[in-house]
């Protein structure tokens, strides 16, 4: 059973039929899924979840697909780690880290997005799926449609990590490198779209692709005994996984699965590198909307210059109370670093910006020593390896042989 009442413009409310578009015909506003919470209510508890296989999928009803999953059905439910470790680093009493490093198949939280995404672009009859990336959806994209059968275009900017390049043409997907920053390719991506009749998964299918997003956060309060936590902080590129979280949230609440089903207090803070920061110097500087800016920064998956859902992430941290800060490529370092070195987790760089900003986010006050805070990893360290070149040390060469001093 479906439980999609259809598509709604966030901007005028015009509502529109399910169908493979994603701007408003009256106001050019971003269309985004409408469900009916009434009939989800009385269909989904705790206990129907709890028996389901360990998959984004056990929350179904809150995703936007008509039947059965069809692409990606062993995606997400990845761990929420207690990281003591960090806390004490950190000098807080309570760190979580909700690991999706280790997200099946691509190690990123993209595996959530582009499992509802195909699935839905299945339902419509699709046969080829394309995308615009910064890296970890190319991946994605690529691996999903291999696994479905779809034909595959990839479209990126040529200067990406290498192991992000290698981890796309490994699937036999159509990768084109161009020339250009993702903002670029992106517009590139939506005059290819407009000509032929692809499924883009961040333009034409958006508002499905969008809604995985969701997953992460459901599964974080299922894990922390169906309650939120004090804080989160979420990486921004579009600043779409950031209103999302946001989101689930609120539909816990809604259909009463929080433990304590009162108005969750849960503080949404953004992370950005400093390279690109253009949601979070907007938010600092009290701004309506935000500047468009050119990337310059190692967290390459973070490398969007004109966010499309930027003003929604503003407001979306404006209503929880939450806060945005960025970090310096140096910063994102040393907090990959420290990640590793604590919890023995190796996150690519923009877990580096989400850690690094967390630490920046206690510092200021912004996160009280008394409180907990999850920090939400997306990607794995091994595909951005080259941003911690030299920074790591080299191993100690030795002769094979017992050495005198080794028994001191």
């Amino acid at each position: 059973m479906s439980y999609i009442k259809g598509l709604k413009c966030r901007e005028c409310g015009h509502h529109f039929p399910i169908a493979p578009t994603h701007v408003c015909e009256f106001c050019f506003g971003p269309l985004e899924v409408d469900y009916n919470y009434d009939q989800i209510a009385k269909s989904l508890t705790r206990e129907k979840i709890e028996k389901r296989p360990q998959t984004m999928w056990r929350y179904r009803e809150l995703l936007p697909i008509e039947k059965d999953p069809t692409v990606g059905v062993l995606a997400g439910y990845t761990p929420l780690v207690p990281a003591k470790n960090l806390a004490k680093a950190l000098g807080v009493k309570e760190v979580w880290v909700k690991n999706d490093a280790v997200c099946y198949p691509t190690l990123s939280f993209k595996d959530r997005v582009v499992s509802v995404a195909l699935s839905k672009a299945k339902e419509f009859g699709f046969k080829t799926v394309s995308c615009a990336s910064t890296g970890n959806l190319a991946n994605s994209v690529a691996a999903n449609a291999a696994s479905a059968g779809l034909e595959c275009y990839v479209f990126i900017p040529y200067d990406l990590e290498a192991g992000k390049v290698l981890g796309t043409l490994v699937y036999g997907a159509n990768v084109i490198g161009i020339r250009g920053t993702y903002d670029e390719v992106n517009r590139l991506c939506s005059e290819i779209g407009a000509k032929y009749k692809w499924a883009f998964v961040n333009i034409n299918i958006r508002p499905y692709y969008a809604e995985g997003s969701k997953t992460l956060a459901y599964e974080m309060m299922e894990q922390l005994g169906w309650k939120v936590p004090n804080h989160v902080v979420v990486p921004m590129a579009s600043g779409s996984l950031l209103t999302k979280v946001h989101k689930a949230m609120k539909e816990f609440h809604k259909i009463g699965l929080l433990t304590d089903n009162t108005d969750p207090k849960c503080k949404v803070h953004g992370a950005q590198a400093t390279g690109c920061s253009p949601i979070a110097t907007a938010l600092k500087n009290d701004w309506e909307l935000f500047k468009p800016v050119k990337p310059n920064t190692i967290a390459k998956s973070l490398a969007i210059g004109n966010p499309a859902d930027g003003f929604y992430a503003m407001q979306s941290m404006k209503e929880t109370g939450g806060w945005s800060e960025d970090v310096s490529d140096e910063e994102i370092v040393e907090a990959i670093k420290l990640l590793g070195e604590t919890e023995g987790i190796f996150t690519e760089t923009a877990g580096g910006v989400t850690t690094g900003v967390a630490k920046k986010l206690i510092k200021l006050g912004k996160i009280k020593k008394d409180e907990s805070v999850v920090i939400c990893i997306t990607g794995n360290g091994l595909k951005t390896q080259e941003a911690m070149t030299g920074h790591v040390g080299k191993p100690t060469i030795i002769n094979p042989e017992l050495m005198r001093w080794m028994l001191h």
